[in-house]
Order: C-alpha cells, then structure tokens, then sequence
C-alpha cells in the first residue's frame, strides 16, 4: 500500500494498493445512516457530488440504488457543447454499511466500492475502484479524478452539517 496523500482523521486520503486499486478515505462527524442516504438518494446526491471547481453542472442524475439497478450521471462543462455520461450497475448494495457498482463508460472503468463504518458516533467513507489493468489506474491518477473525489467529499462534508 501506497499512501499517495495524508490527511487528518478528518480531511481525504487517497491509498494505492497494489497496481489496480485506488481508495480515497474521509471522515465524517455524521451517523452512517445520514451519509449512506446522501449516495443512495438521488435528489441528495446531486446537490454535493459534482466538484464546484471544475464549473460543471450534473445535467441529469438517474439512480435506482438497488442490486440490478442502474445509474447514468451527466455531467456538462461549457467548453463542451455535450454532457459527459457515467452509467453502470448496481451490483451489491447493502443499506448503511456498502454500495458497488461497475463504471460501464469505458472499458477501463473501475468497479467502485463505498463502505460506510461506524466509527466515534462518525461515519468512515471508504471508496475504493478496482481496475481492470494497471494502465487504467494510471491513467486514472493522471486524470486529476482523485482531486475530484476529494472536493466532492469535502462537499458532502458541508452539505452534511447544514
């Protein structure tokens, strides 16, 4: 395992293990119950998942939180006169505590876990993608997408207090 970046036990850290996996990790001074709705329910999701500093728009979020289930996210910038797609399924989904699904918009999409754990009356978020090569990873990390998931947990983290 590599630690690619430090936080506190409160701000986002971002783990290489082994050549395929790339795990982002924040706390949360909220119940596992709050956080597991804010990725499940897609009228809450939409409002904190999109980093702000990018100046993209969620366009459409689709979200049948269940195992056979599917998502389609797009997500519009206007330097582009088209919305990027993100779509895949569900494949586990287990209230409170873990949601996985495949990233079917490349065939280099990950398989991405959340785990949600109970820790001092918080909420631990584990998110781990799992590549089908080590190229993809890679390419991934080049991508600035870990920067992203960062800022988009540090979102949720505002939109938990509110």
């Amino acid at each position: 395992m590599t630690t690619l970046s430090e936080g506190t036990p409160d701000k986002t850290r971002v783990e290489k293990r082994g050549d395929r996996e790339l795990v982002v990790i924040r706390r949360f001074d909220a119940p596992v119950h709050l956080v597991y709705k804010a990725w499940a329910d897609p009228a809450l999701f939409r409002q904190w998942w999109v980093p702000r500093s990018y100046g993209m728009t969620l366009v459409s979020c689709e979200m049948d939180v269940r195992v056979g289930g599917t998502y389609r996210l797009e997500i519009g910038h206007a330097s582009s006169d088209q919305p990027m797609a993100f779509f895949g399924t569900y494949i586990e989904v287990e209230p409170d505590c873990r949601i996985v699904w495949t990233n079917e918009e490349s065939p280099d999409g990950a398989v991405t876990t959340v785990s949600f754990t109970e820790e001092d009356g918080g909420t631990e978020v584990s998110i781990s993608n799992r590549f089908p090569t080590a190229e993809a990873m890679e390419q991934e990390l080049a991508s600035g997408a870990c920067e992203g998931t960062a800022e988009s947990l540090k979102q949720l983290e505002e939109f938990l207090q509110v």
